[in-house]
């Protein structure tokens, strides 16, 4: 992590996990053991129906509510589909874009594209995930395929924007796996994310825009991956719905840095 150009973000993601009246018990418990420091943004992103549960019961407090996935279209006949604005109205701050389990339903870096800049025009902080599969890093092709993936679903989106963003790495073989990057390779993608930043945009924003890690983080693990100088965060799955475990991420977020 580097605080002294960006913010460190520890976001939760629920996936399809616990109703309304399960939200608030675990947003009550969560804001009785919240550290207090202030180093950390935290973020939890959950299912829709979830959302108002989290807003109303997280109002008073730091900890930003999120969507796990939005439609690019601001109405219309797509039933299902849950449009940004609505997201905004419902109290959201943030929208995961383009993880790997929607990836594999069919969403393309087209459709996440779509998606980021839906989100950055209703005021949402798209955090936008990309990573490869076990093959395509035992293929070597790792850093190209990552690199084409933050291009296409960036493009368009203007300079003045771009440290809205997160971005979220995410190796597909570690998410759900129990596997986990070593440190020492997620900051090696982290980084070389960072630089395809800084060719697209500038130092300056490169420097600017959080770069979190999605693949099996805990609270065992996350205090060393935290530790990586291009690693501002994480993008937190199983541990995140543990109250206790969530917590002793979000401390290892408020190590010190140098």
């Amino acid at each position: 992590m580097n605080r002294k150009y960006r913010k460190t973000v520890i976001a939760g993601n629920w996936k399809m996990n616990k109703t309304p009246s399960e939200t608030k018990e675990f947003m009550t418990q969560l804001k009785t053991i919240m550290p207090r420091g202030r180093w950390c943004d935290v973020a939890l992103c959950v299912p829709a129906v979830c959302i108002p549960a989290a807003v109303r019961a997280m109002r008073e407090t730091r900890v930003g509510i999120g969507a796990e996935n939005c439609n690019p279209n601001p109405s219309g006949a797509y039933t299902g589909e849950i449009a940004t604005n609505m997201l905004v109205d419902a109290g959201c701050k943030y929208v995961i874009i383009g993880h790997s389990e929607r990836r594999a339903m069919g969403e393309t870096d087209a459709d996440v594209n779509a998606k980021v800049l839906a989100a950055l025009e209703a005021g949402l902080v798209p955090i936008m995930c990309c990573g490869e599969t076990l093959e395509q890093r035992e293929a070597g092709i790792t850093d190209e395929w990552i690199a084409m993936q933050i291009k296409l679903g960036l493009k368009g989106v203007p300079e003045e924007k771009i440290r809205k963003v997160i971005i979220a790495y995410e190796p597909i073989w570690a998410i759900g796996t129990g596997r986990t990057a070593t440190p020492e390779q997620a900051e090696e993608v982290c980084e070389n994310i960072r630089t395809v930043v800084r060719k697209l945009y500038s130092s300056k924003n490169a420097r600017a825009i959080s770069i979190l890690y999605g693949g099996s983080m805990n609270e065992k693990n996350a205090f060393e991956l935290l530790a990586q100088p291009d690693i501002d965060g994480g993008l937190i799955g199983g541990a995140s719905l543990v109250p206790e475990k969530f917590v002793k991420i979000i401390e290892a977020a408020n190590q010190p840095t140098v």
